[in-house]
């Protein structure tokens, strides 16, 4: 039990989040799923309950021109010429994904700031509560969307024309009825939290409740096409082929064994995943001649994610001259290693103590919104423990006290943030 005395309501928040998970329900035979993915249906309706919840709860509603929303509630103790604080998250899910990531955080910012908002806490400034548009990547983009054109990254009218290939952006936005106007400019904030699900079993493995992000991790994803040539299995010799796929299989170890080496000798955050191969003509009795791959890097230290780049430049470098197959290599997502706010970050862990929850920091695997907002102004990320670490799967779940306690510490965080002597 915490000690806060901010009426968090951690039964209204489970509801929240179990009203959000009906949007785009999937069956599953082990736990809840979900698939909403930005522009579609259930997008448009886990956004309706949000505006009408935010409505409710007093909030003055806005949308932007890219469908970023933002609620704000400006107390009558505050000055309305400093900057307001921020917190949320996204409701758009990976497909068949789970039903907290994204949801925990925005309705746990709205919860906490609804606490404020019934406590006699007296802020010096605002408040915003913000869902972001197409934080997973799914659709559209490789991810963090909508956090990129708020943090001035990426401009509107280029993030409306981007398309899946059927439809832009804008025609999917227009159709679930939030192509905004405007740009929510995230470098007017004062400071921005935000609270996840941790997706690792850390915490839980720790019994800890609540973790306290010090840094998240660097991204860096690519896109290799092997290009060989397509023969018949049965009569083009072993010593005459141009296969594609043994190309490409080289390079699939070598990302793994160079996240392993990176791991082993420096931060023991590096990592390196090839998760989507496509492979032509794709027939049992036909070499392959052509092979697209699309890698991703990652690591809290840039030397390590520059260290698995050199490794496929090496990789690559090697298959051209043994087996005589083309290659392409090119890397069009690039997000750096982000450190957090000190002065957020120690807020929160003064409020955790506060609250009488035992936090405990630790980096992110994972990209988050958060890592863009945070090149333009104060941010902190706020882990709640996940049960077996599952995440992006219908077998996701965090235990409901623990989202209570990490919303009550929230809530006392973001009443410190804009009651402290620095605002």
């Amino acid at each position: 039990m915490t000690k806060s005395a901010l009426p968090v309501d951690g039964e209204q928040l489970q509801r929240d989040i179990e009203q959000i998970a009906s949007f785009g329900a999937v069956d599953a035979d082990d736990g809840r799923g979900r698939t909403a993915l930005p522009g579609d249906e259930a997008n448009g309706e886990a956004r309706d309950y949000l505006v009408a919840r935010l409505e409710e709860a007093g909030l003055d509603v806005r949308v932007d021109a890219v469908g970023n929303i933002a609620g704000r509630w400006m107390p009558p103790s505050a000055d309305p010429n400093a900057a307001a604080i921020a917190a949320g998250s996204h409701l758009d899910s990976v497909p068949r994904g789970g039903i907290f990531d994204g949801p925990l955080g925005v309705f746990a910012a709205l919860e906490a700031v609804r606490a404020i908002r019934e406590s006699d806490v007296s802020p010096d400034c605002g408040f915003e509560v913000v869902c972001f548009t197409g934080e997973e990547g799914t659709r559209f983009a490789d991810g963090v969307l909508g956090s990129t054109v708020a943090t001035g990254k990426r401009g509107v009218d280029e993030t409306l024309a981007l398309t899946d290939g059927n439809v832009t952006f804008e025609e999917a936005l227009e159709r679930i009825g939030y192509r905004g106007t405007g740009r929510l400019d995230a470098s007017e904030w004062d400071a921005w939290l935000e609270l996840h699900i941790e997706q690792n079993s850390r915490l839980e493995d720790a019994r800890v409740p609540l973790g306290v992000v010090t840094d998240i991790t660097g991204t860096v994803r690519c896109h290799v096409t092997i290009e060989g040539e397509a023969d018949h299995s049965g009569t083009t010799a072993m010593t005459d082929r141009q296969d594609a796929l043994a190309a490409a299989s080289e390079l699939v170890l070598a990302v793994e064994r160079s996240a392993i080496e990176a791991a082993a000798s420096g931060s023991g955050t590096a990592v390196g995943t090839v998760g989507h191969l496509d492979v032509e003509p794709s027939v049992v009795n036909v070499v392959p001649g052509t092979v697209s791959m699309r890698l991703d890097l990652r690591s809290v230290e840039r030397t390590e994610i520059q260290a698995q780049l050199d490794a496929v430049t090496s990789v690559l470098e090697a298959v051209k001259d043994d087996r005589h197959v083309s290659t392409t290599f090119d890397c069009t997502y690039d997000v750096p290693p982000t450190p957090l706010s000190a002065w957020c970050r120690d807020t929160v862990l003064n409020a955790a103590q506060d609250c009488d929850v035992e936090a405990r920091t630790l980096h992110s695997g994972a990209g988050h919104d958060t890592m863009q907002v945070a090149d333009v102004t104060n941010a902190a990320l706020l882990f709640a423990a996940s049960v077996g670490g599952h995440s992006h799967s219908p077998k996701e779940w965090a235990d409901w006290d623990d989202c209570t306690a990490a919303t009550t510490v929230l809530a006392e965080s973001l009443a410190q943030l804009a009651t402290t002597d620095e605002h």
